[in-house]
């Protein structure tokens, strides 16, 4: 695989299986602040970005207004259940394994909570010191922003243009596709949906796969052909 300088990895809901989990809190919040919304519903339209984000996006969408101290209140909230719950995608390590050149995260979430989710699942190993948060950017841009994959991008001296990102989220795909990137979608999670892997490729994903287990072959077949070829 001589035409790739560098393979990405998000975190949530790609490696660990951790989309539902928040969700579940984040929906139950809301839910009480009188916004009513399922936890499939709410992974289904905001994979990908920050509590943050969401909130400001059912505000616009609803003119209903929350209090900021819901946004603390959700981020330990989900720290909790992370930190006793979450779990490794079936595979996750196997194919991160076949990686044998440059690989590093980049993600929305903050470096403690990867760096507990990595450290329960047993993959902190493979990524120790390649972990990247969009909070640590020059910037702080989350995705769809494309700032942490040119951050990663930077610190592990690859081209954006010899580098494949592995998204679960049409905002994660978006991102990594204004960064100059190519993706590959992943649809293993627990949050997956009929039609995400059809969500994925429309946001410029070159192909989603469903389990780690065709991601090599998947990965050395793509890398033999560009599109500008």
């Amino acid at each position: 695989m001589s035409g790739i300088d560098l393979v990405i990895f998000d975190c949530d809901g790609v490696l660990v299986d951790s989309e539902i989990i928040a969700a579940r809190v984040e929906s139950e919040l809301l839910t009480e602040a009188g916004y009513p919304i399922e936890a499939e519903e709410l992974a289904r339209l905001y994979s990908g970005l920050t509590f943050k984000d969401i909130m400001l996006r059912i505000e616009q969408e609803s003119q209903q207004l929350f209090q900021a101290s819901l946004i603390a209140e959700a981020e330990d909230l989900v720290d909790r259940r992370l930190r006793a719950e979450v779990r490794a995608i079936d595979g996750a390590a196997e194919a991160v394994a076949s990686v044998t050149g440059k690989r590093c995260i980049c993600s929305n979430s903050g470096t403690e909570r990867l760096r507990a989710m990595l450290t329960r699942t047993h993959l902190l190993p493979f990524f120790d010191g390649v972990v990247f948060s969009s909070l640590d950017t020059p910037s702080g841009k989350p995705k769809p922003a494309p700032d942490v994959f040119l951050y990663g991008a930077e610190k592990m001296g690859a081209d954006p243009a010899r580098t494949f990102v592995v998204e679960d989220s049409v905002h994660g795909v978006a991102g990594a596709k204004a960064a100059g990137m190519r993706v590959i979608g992943f649809t293993g999670a627990s949050h997956s949906h009929p039609g995400h892997a059809d969500l994925l490729m429309e946001a410029g994903a070159e192909t989603a796969i469903r389990r780690w287990a065709d991601f090599a072959p998947m990965l050395a077949a793509l890398s033999e052909w560009s599109e500008d070829a």
